[in-house]
């Protein structure tokens, strides 16, 4: 703000100044005081007038340039208040204390939104629970009644199940600090594992599996479960987004001194170039998943979400009409190696 409109918001006690000037200029002149001493008194108080105002406004320009300036610097803005320890004025006081005020009842609030948040997770986790039952029956109940309607009917009921354990790890996407383990992991189990669970739908949309490993005993570090869940969304797309006759789906690991890279590659219908960077958005689907109708725009972007939380690396690299590729990158630090060795 410059000192002009400083001034200018200033208008009232610059009009008294003036109305005090006036009164004391007409008894001057009924006294018959001299030209000079009434020049003399016009000029002594407004220049001291201004200089008043010029010293408050320097003081207050440096007061509110110095909390901009700590406002800059700071990832969490509501922690100024924070740094207004340190008051001279009362009006800097009472800011402060306006501040610590606005701050204290941001936080409030803040846990009462968390509060039902956690509320909400807890709910959406009790109910997956729940309807894992009826599926895991229906699925035992096809199991004693094999036919081409029950191949298929299990075939949707595998959807659902993804569906849910999507909803699931969603939920829990926020928190994998309370439910997260990491151990020692066979990269080879995780895959095997991955593929097995995925054999029905593979063998029925008849897509060659080509596992290649470096060595057969690679080891990463990281929580199998959580990993597990993002390998099991990648071979969903690589199922949903096959292309018609021999459709493949190839597992490679390289390992290097300081990560290991695991790739899903398939050779199905692809991305469009232009789509490419938004694949791991929340909620787009791209050209290709709006056509099948079956696309909810967030396994990748879960698969993004939990790799970033487990210190993980993912790309994404692909050609449409040729396939795709997804690696995953699991980092090697010196105290990983050192325990390996």
């Amino acid at each position: 703000m410059s000192f002009v409109k400083y001034m200018l918001d200033r208008w009232k006690t610059t009009c008294l100044l003036l109305f005090a000037l006036f009164t004391v200029q007409i008894f001057m002149l009924l006294y018959q005081v001299g030209a000079w001493l009434r020049w003399y008194m016009i000029i002594s108080m407004g220049g001291a007038y201004l200089l008043g105002n010029g010293l408050e406004y320097y003081n207050k320009k440096r007061f509110y340039v110095d909390i901009y300036n700590k406002l800059e610097g700071l990832d969490q803005k509501y922690l100024i208040m924070e740094l207004l320890e340190n008051t001279e004025t009362m009006e800097e006081e009472q800011l402060s204390e306006i501040l610590r005020e606005a701050g204290k009842s941001m936080l409030e609030n803040v846990n009462v939104y968390r509060f039902r948040q956690e509320e909400y997770k807890e709910y959406i986790e009790m109910w997956i629970h729940e309807v894992k039952l009826p599926i895991a029956t229906a699925k035992m109940i096809m199991e004693n009644n094999k036919s081409e309607v029950t191949r298929k009917m299990e075939e949707e009921l595998n959807e659902i199940e993804n569906y849910t354990q999507q909803a699931l790890y969603y939920a829990r996407s926020n928190h994998t600090q309370k439910d997260y383990f990491v151990a020692k992991t066979s990269l080879a189990d995780m895959v095997n594992e991955t593929v097995k669970q995925n054999k029905r739908a593979l063998i029925g949309q008849k897509i060659k599996i080509e596992i290649h490993l470096d060595k057969e005993e690679l080891f990463v570090y990281t929580d199998a479960k959580w990993c597990h869940f993002i390998l099991n969304q990648v071979v969903q797309n690589a199922i949903k987004y096959k292309r018609e006759e021999n459709a493949v789906l190839i597992f490679r690991a390289e390992e290097m001194p300081e990560r290991v890279v695991l790739s899903i590659t398939d050779n199905g219908i692809g991305i469009k170039e232009g789509e490419i960077s938004r694949v791991f958005d929340k909620g787009f689907c791209g050209t290709n998943g709006r056509s099948t109708k079956r696309a909810t725009g967030i396994g990748l972007y879960l698969c993004k979400k939990l790799c970033q939380r487990l210190g993980l690396g993912i790309t994404i690299q692909s050609k449409e009409g040729e396939g795709t590729s997804v690696s995953i990158i699991f980092p090697r630090g010196s105290y990983i190696r050192d325990s390996i060795m």
